[in-house]
Formats: C-alpha cells, sequence, structure tokens
C-alpha cells in the first residue's frame, strides 16, 4: 500500500503515487465515472501507460486510441495527450525521471 495521499486532480478522477525515485515513479490514476476526463496536457518526462481497468479514449499528438483492459502505450517527452473515460477504472503511469510536481 502506498503512503502518498490520494489527490483529486479534476471531476471523478484521482491520482496516487505508488512508488519513486529520482529516475522513475509508478502514479495509479483513478476515473470514477464515464465522462471523466483526463485533460490534455504535455510534459518532458516519458510516460508508459498501462490500463488496469476500465476503458479509455486517449488522444496523443492529435491521434485518438480506444483502450482497454491489458493495453500500453508510450507517450514521449512534450507530446500532448489526455483521455476520456468509456468505462470507470484505472491507468497505471509510469514516468522518467520522476514527476517531482506530484509529490
Amino acid at each position: 500500500m502506498s503512503d502518498f495521499p490520494i489527490v483529486s486532480t479534476g471531476e471523478h478522477v484521482t491520482r496516487q503515487v505508488l512508488s519513486d525515485h529520482p529516475e522513475l515513479m509508478v502514479v495509479a490514476f483513478r476515473f470514477e465515472e464515464k465522462g471523466a476526463i483526463g485533460a490534455p496536457h504535455n510534459h518532458p518526462h516519458v510516460q508508459s501507460t498501462y490500463v488496469h481497468s476500465g476503458r479509455f479514449l486517449f488522444t496523443v499528438d492529435g491521434v485518438e486510441q480506444e483502450v482497454g483492459p491489458g493495453d500500453s502505450f508510450v507517450v514521449h517527452s512534450d507530446k500532448t495527450h489526455g483521455c476520456v473515460c468509456l468505462e470507470p477504472g484505472t491507468l497505471i503511469d509510469c514516468f522518467t525521471p520522476r514527476r517531482d510536481d506530484f509529490l
């Protein structure tokens, strides 16, 4: 169990850091309702996303893709990305280097 707090990141969306190191961070994003939004954003970190549960419509660098349990993908540095929840669930994101703004 993580000692990090659960933080609201938007309506019906939370994040919790699961583990971190200066070179790597693992974060759970939980989407509690259909239609919840992971707002479009970008950052200098490389991000990998694993869909633990639920279904999501992701837009990465202008390209849309629907993903579900077991799917994973990488978002390269500074690429704009975001998602809409189609079925409630959890995304597990890894960032390198870690997202110090999440601490």
